[in-house]
């Protein structure tokens, strides 16, 4: 079986190399080539000498998902189904703003931590996504998006919880950053966790890029009923975690996000309690206003009460800023991304792994 060279990051492909025999700064040619230059044909790698290029097109290959469904919103999002084998694909969202273009990554085939008010948890969970899965994204933006906005940011706030497949993410999340590959800076890469404790302080550790936490909840009892991960780790033991992370990221704050759902987690009390929280880490707030789905069970909070909300956070010294809803008329918006999941029972045999 070939490999695919989409999932090597500068240390993988400089041992693939060597167990061809190769120079280890053939790594930094191939790497140019295929993120840089999007190259997918080893003859077109003219710096490459023709024997190293008949090895590569006998041992290697560079094969990202296949698109099934793209599709564009009338705000110029633009949202792509990706087939990544023969049951499953995932979806990326590329979202051009003025100054830069946002590319939302997905990391797994599903979702195993079911949150309640989003889309993507309701299709189960079958499978964690490869470095070449996730890597591919990014490849295939750049190959369709070639004369448009690039993209200049990346957030990993797609399908899945990244933190569940760090072994893949990693990977990705280095070659996004290598100057050889992408380039992008730490601050202009984020991840999104649910509150995966074991898994922000293993990023901390190895790849400490931006971070932003899907909170939703100022207290445990709430937070129990919309992110069931929080049963696992409350939010104390988050917060300590969020105060570990902030000693090596790129930002000196870490961003919460927080979906607004009416009469469930928007009051003024709750606005009261999420003040009395920043106060233990350093934070800035994302109010995220809830993108309905068939039978969520839940409504948006209205744009008075969002409003409103916000106005207690700023009047407490906190900045916040409110998401503006992009994509929804095409299901691409926060928390409607669902992709297509097959044998999703699978998510039982994870939900107990991850509660052991």
């Amino acid at each position: 079986m070939k490999e695919n060279l989409l999932g090597l990051d500068a240390a993988g492909l400089e041992r693939f190399f060597e167990a061809q025999g190769e120079k280890r700064f053939r790594a930094r040619q191939v790497l140019r080539w295929v993120h840089q230059r999007g190259e997918a044909d080893f003859e077109r790698m003219t710096d490459i000498a023709r024997g190293l290029r008949e090895k590569l097109a006998a041992t290697a290959c560079v094969e990202a998902p296949r698109i099934v469904g793209d599709t564009a919103a009338a705000d110029g999002t633009r949202k792509w189904l990706l087939k990544i084998d023969g049951a499953n694909a995932v979806e990326a969202v590329f979202i051009p703003e003025t100054r830069r273009g946002t590319l939302c990554v997905s990391s797994q085939a599903g979702c195993v931590l079911d949150c309640a008010f989003c889309s993507t948890g309701k299709q189960g969970f079958n499978r964690n996504l490869s470095t070449a899965e996730i890597i591919g994204q990014l490849w295939l933006a750049n190959h369709l998006l070639e004369g448009q906005r690039p993209v200049t940011n990346v957030v990993m706030m797609g399908m899945g919880e990244p933190l569940l497949n760090l072994d893949n993410v990693i990977p990705a999340l280095r070659l996004m950053l290598d100057d050889n590959a992408y380039g992008l800076s730490r601050r202009r890469v984020t991840v999104s966790t649910a509150g995966v404790i074991p898994g922000m302080d293993r990023l901390r550790d190895e790849c400490p890029v931006a971070l932003a936490v899907s909170l939703h909840a100022p207290n445990d009892a709430l937070r129990d009923r919309l992110v069931p991960v929080n049963r696992k780790y409350p939010l104390d033991q988050l917060v300590a975690a969020c105060n570990r992370y902030l000693d090596k990221a790129p930002r000196d704050f870490i961003t919460f996000e927080y979906v607004m759902l009416e009469d469930v987690n928007d009051s003024d009390a709750r606005a009261r309690e999420l003040v009395a929280l920043a106060a233990k880490v350093r934070s800035k707030f994302n109010l995220i206003p809830f993108n309905p789905f068939p039978n969520s069970g839940f409504k948006r909070s209205s744009p008075e009460r969002i409003r409103g909300f916000a106005e207690i956070l700023q009047r407490a010294g906190l900045t916040v800023t409110t998401r503006k809803t992009r994509g929804d008329d095409i299901a691409a918006a926060c928390g409607q991304l669902a992709g297509d999941v097959a044998d999703r029972t699978r998510r039982t045999l994870a939900l107990k792994e991850l509660r052991a």
